[in-house]
């Protein structure tokens, strides 16, 4: 079981004392607090991907992630997501294989279709086209990261003759990629067919939708015969707010609610913390609540929080890794542990895949000989067969 936590970058006026950190307060401290999450025990850190105010998450995750291999040592670096749609699959390809090898490895990446309607057009896409523009650039991409020699054309990109991206993925085995959707049964179909994980970041969602995506991920996924359901690879997202009493916490952390862009002005913070992930209490309560998520979804393989947002202050930031890694992790870590059947995969690393692409096992995207998506493709084509030659 993988723990780490995600920005998205947002620059949000303190609300208890108006402080609004400029750009450059707000990159340094991303650094800072990726750097102490490692310090006090996370696995994982993700940044998001903006183009736009009020956010100052890079435009081109790579930037921070390849700063942060050289300050890090342990530490998977991740996106929270990289906007499949409207980036072009080539500079995907190559950016995130030269991030590979300067980070020896640490590294994956959640795709996601992004949620800010006006980044599409800047691009030059139309936001009506985005499942079909997240299939079609995801099949390049696999495509640019499998294959040595891509011949392709589509509908959204010039087509590529002979084309060779680089540099080649280390070790010839590309990023785990986690497809990120809260929404769209698509992605999870994705997902699903290649092989890959599923992430649903869940912040704002109730838990029986939350089900509800992971089941269809599970079963798809077993479909095409990557393993059983129970055995694919799920990721949630979640956001805590500590102190070692529980009404103190809800005390600090409700001007920040309150008025935060995308807390603010709706249901209360009693109601929100009901129908989502978000807990404010004591870290036990952290505890309970996380470990119910599995309850919800099965044993899954890595859980990211986003701590840092709504205009808390850095300090406070870092208070909160420091509860997280001194009260939370490791009993969270020794709970799941619990119970957990031994068939059930850890989240991928890169020595995982590479062995597991040495034993010939990587996921065959569609389903493998034998399994029940490549029988069904059989039979689709004996029919189609047996009415051409009717004809």
């Amino acid at each position: 079981m993988q723990f780490g936590v995600f920005t998205i970058g947002d620059i949000t006026p303190d609300p208890t004392n108006g402080h609004v950190p400029t750009e450059n307060e707000r990159i340094k401290a991303t650094v800072d607090i990726a750097k102490h999450a490692e310090e006090v025990g996370f696995d994982v850190f993700a940044t998001g991907q903006h183009h736009n105010p009020p956010f100052v998450a890079p435009g081109n995750p790579p930037t921070l992630l390849a700063y942060l291999a050289a300050q890090t040592e342990k530490l998977i670096l991740s996106t929270s997501t990289t906007l499949i749609t409207t980036m072009d699959p080539v500079r995907l390809a190559e950016d995130y294989a030269y991030l590979q090898h300067l980070a020896e490895g640490r590294v994956d990446l959640a795709l996601g279709r992004g949620n800010t309607g006006p980044v599409y057009p800047w691009f030059g896409k139309d936001i009506r086209a985005g499942i079909p523009l997240a299939v079609e650039n995801y099949n390049l991409l696999y495509r640019l990261w499998h294959e040595d020699r891509v011949d392709w054309q589509g509908k959204y990109r010039t087509p590529l003759n002979n084309f060779t991206a680089t540099p080649r993925p280390l070790d010839d085995t590309p990023p785990f990629v986690w497809h990120g959707s809260i929404r769209s049964p698509e992605i999870a179909e994705q997902a699903a067919y290649y092989g890959d994980g599923f992430l649903h970041n869940n912040i704002f969602w109730n838990k029986e939708h939350v089900i509800e995506m992971v089941r269809l991920y599970r079963q798809r996924y077993e479909y095409y015969g990557h393993g059983q359901a129970h055995q694919a690879y799920v990721a949630l997202g979640g956001q805590a707010f500590m102190h070692k009493n529980s009404q103190e916490a809800v005390r600090q952390f409700r001007p920040y609610f309150d008025n935060a862009p995308v807390y603010g002005h709706g249901p209360s913070l009693e109601d929100f913390s009901e129908m989502t992930p978000l807990t404010v209490g004591s870290p036990q309560q952290v505890i309970d609540r996380t470990l119910e998520f599995r309850d919800w979804v099965g044993d899954y393989q890595r859980q990211m929080f986003l701590i840092d947002h709504a205009g808390l202050p850095q300090k406070t930031v870092l208070e909160q890794l420091d509860m997280f890694g001194e009260h939370v992790l490791p009993v969270l870590r020794e709970e799941f542990a619990k119970n957990r059947p031994a068939d059930v995969p850890d989240a991928p690393t890169h020595d995982f895949l590479v062995e597991r692409a040495r034993r010939g096992e990587s996921p065959v995207p569609g389903g493998r000989e034998g399994s029940r998506a490549w029988s069904d493709a059989q039979e689709r084509k004996a029919k189609l067969d047996a009415a051409s030659r009717a004809r």
